[in-house]
């Protein structure tokens, strides 16, 4: 665990230590460690490519919920800066770095949606309807901070491949400062939330949905390892 990303004591990192196994086959599955080395097989990283554009639809409309369930300004404006993030930024540069694997914009919008990421983006809005805006944001967290801390630890291990790793521009996206800066924001306002929410006395069910999104999300690497 990243503790620059995650610090010690923080209510995300309590989620953490909660959830010992299943963040750890998730921030250290198989398909990590393959992108890691190089030797992912290109059709799992390609498949995963492929669900991760229509699970990024999801992540929109997961926001869009939080507009809805947010009762302070400033919530409201932060979920919607994230929903144009996702729209209008992240989608453009995704669909760019497909293109660099053989994939169109037009052959991911038409792929059938895999049971995994069907799996992990209604869990979240499940939770975030069933919810409040606290519920949905723990939901959120393995995969707006998980991927931060794959990225940073994935950066920083000197046995990860560096030259001729095809994974390398995926790992450095991850490993940047703009998107670490997403994610420290991420577990920032995840603090925030729980302070304002009585997340201390919510902890132990709140537990149970991080680690059932993080279960879900480890599930998604599956998802494109199964596919080969």
């Amino acid at each position: 665990m990243s503790e620059v990303l995650v610090p010690e004591g923080s209510f995300l990192g309590r989620l953490i230590t909660a959830a010992p196994d299943a963040w750890q086959a998730y921030i250290a599955h198989p398909f990590v460690a393959g992108m890691a080395d190089g030797t992912l097989p290109e059709a799992a990283f390609k498949h995963y490519l492929g669900q991760d554009y229509l699970f990024l639809i999801h992540f929109a409309r997961a926001y869009g919920l939080a507009v809805y369930k947010a009762d302070r300004l400033e919530d409201m404006r932060a979920a919607s800066a994230v929903i144009s993030g996702i729209l209008d930024v992240e989608m453009d540069l995704h669909v760019k770095y497909c293109a660099g694997w053989g994939l169109t914009e037009a052959e991911m919008a038409a792929l059938p949606e895999d049971p995994a990421c069907m799996a992990y983006t209604r869990y979240v809005l499940e939770r975030g309807m069933a919810g409040d805006m606290l519920d949905l944001h723990v939901a959120l967290a393995p995969c707006v901070v998980g991927y931060g801390v794959i990225g940073a630890q994935l950066a920083a291990d000197p046995a990860t491949k560096r030259d001729g790793n095809p994974y390398l521009a995926w790992i450095e996206m991850y490993a940047g400062e703009e998107y670490q800066d997403v994610a420290r924001g991420a577990a920032a306002h995840l603090d925030a939330l729980a302070a304002r929410r009585g997340g201390e006395d919510r902890f132990a069910e709140l537990a149970k949905t991080f680690e059932a999104a993080t279960v879900l999300e480890r599930d998604f690497w599956q998802m494109g390892l199964n596919a080969v």
